[in-house]
């Protein structure tokens, strides 16, 4: 916030360190997908961590990002008339998109908390949120994702196997070799060494 002094000491390095995990090349593709996603309207950002911080502050940016990945008619954040200028109420926005990309299937350890963004404290977390976002919406491929689907990966899915009666039956006659085997080595003629030795 405006009253927040500079860093020192251990704080310091805390925040530098976090702030060497912002990707400027992953920003330049993030720009990209969410001006392919919702449009030119949304203008773009100046380069750097604090130009795409401003760009996201008021959440309207993030807000229209995740109503585009919805079907029309079935919008969850509100979007208002004139962006927020009153600060409860970017923060309030950014609250709305984060539920939002929680309902839409971002694990809840990939979301970015609010001064995150709005302070500028974390921007990294910023941009690993928006990347589960992108990759969601690519594994989806339900016709809302726009943008070249390279620029996230594939989420893992689901691979269901269905097998007949007579197939299970047949597994019940094989012995699996973690099952142990009674041909092979065995532990006849072991030693463990030398007992040990006490001296009085």
């Amino acid at each position: 916030m405006a009253n927040k002094g500079p860093a020192y000491g251990m704080s310091r390095d805390v925040q530098s360190k976090i702030e060497k995990k912002y990707d400027d090349e992953l920003e330049d593709r993030l720009v990209e997908w969410i001006v392919a996603q919702c449009g030119s309207t949304v203008g773009r950002p100046e380069r750097g961590r604090l130009g795409f911080q401003v760009w996201l502050k008021n959440g309207i940016v993030l807000s229209r990002l995740v109503n585009s990945l919805y079907p029309d008619g079935s919008k969850p954040v509100k979007i208002p008339d004139t962006p927020p200028t009153m600060v409860f109420k970017q923060m309030e926005q950014i609250a709305q998109f984060l539920k939002a990309a929680e309902d839409y299937g971002v694990v809840k350890t990939d979301v970015f908390q609010t001064v995150d963004l709005f302070e500028a404290k974390d921007m990294a977390a910023v941009q690993r949120t928006l990347m589960a976002l992108g990759s969601l919406a690519v594994t989806k491929n339900d016709g809302n994702y726009h943008g070249d689907p390279n620029w996230f990966m594939k989420k893992a899915q689901e691979h269901k196997r269905e097998f007949t009666e007579s197939q299970l039956k047949e597994g019940k006659n094989v012995i699996g070799l973690q099952m142990g085997s009674n041909k092979g080595a065995s532990q006849a003629g072991m030693s463990y060494g030398r007992p040990r030795q006490i001296i009085s």
